[in-house]
């Protein structure tokens, strides 16, 4: 998903800054790219990466660990530091509203299909964080997520998957969160994302 995003901002000619485990395995050279290799848990390496910026994109995933939501403290201290009021983060479907049981989330309800709610009670405390940051963050949570291809086409909703979701491509995923960085109008807000 990350790698969508950086192609996406890099085409419109901005500069990034990518914080990544691993250089080797990112395949893009562009002279608007600074590559810093670190871990999501080094507040030094986070601090670095954020050096400059105006926004900040989140494509964190769980990893079935808590990498997540231990590294989402450290970035807001990092974005004060620095004065960043916008993120950007990739969720998932789980941590909306259930539609047929508005007072729980999509992964304590039947609508989900899940057959673990480990990676979702990850989501959820990473979501429960950035609710009580005060940044102007967005978390954008997509349905059954294939690689698939670039439709360009999908429905979205603030805080609840669209009625009948299907599923959704990394690609329009990454698309449209990056679109987010751009707009207000879901700041404060999950969104649930699905063709």
């Amino acid at each position: 998903m990350g790698s969508i995003i950086l192609e996406n901002a890099l085409s419109d000619e901005h500069y990034v800054k990518a914080l990544v485990r691993d250089q080797h395995k990112l395949s893009v050279a562009d002279t608007r790219l600074s590559i810093i290799e670190g871990n999501a848990l080094d507040e030094i390496k986070i601090a670095e990466a954020m050096e400059g910026a105006d926004v900040v994109v989140s494509a964190l995933n769980t990893d079935g660990t808590t990498t997540l939501s231990n590294s989402i403290p450290l970035i807001i201290r990092s974005m004060r530091r620095e004065g960043i009021k916008r993120i950007v983060t990739i969720g998932t479907a789980g941590i909306l509203q259930a539609r047929s049981a508005p007072h729980l989330y999509r992964f304590q309800s039947k609508e989900s299909k899940r057959k673990t709610i480990r990676d979702a009670e990850e989501h959820l405390r990473a979501y429960l964080i950035l609710k009580e940051s005060g940044l102007n963050w967005t978390i954008v949570c997509p349905t059954y997520l294939p690689i698939g291809e670039r439709m360009g086409v999908y429905r979205y909703e603030k805080d609840i998957l669209p009625n009948h979701p299907s599923s959704i491509s990394v690609f329009d995923t990454g698309d449209f969160a990056y679109q987010q960085l751009f707009r207000e109008e879901f700041i404060g807000f999950r969104v649930g994302l699905t063709y």
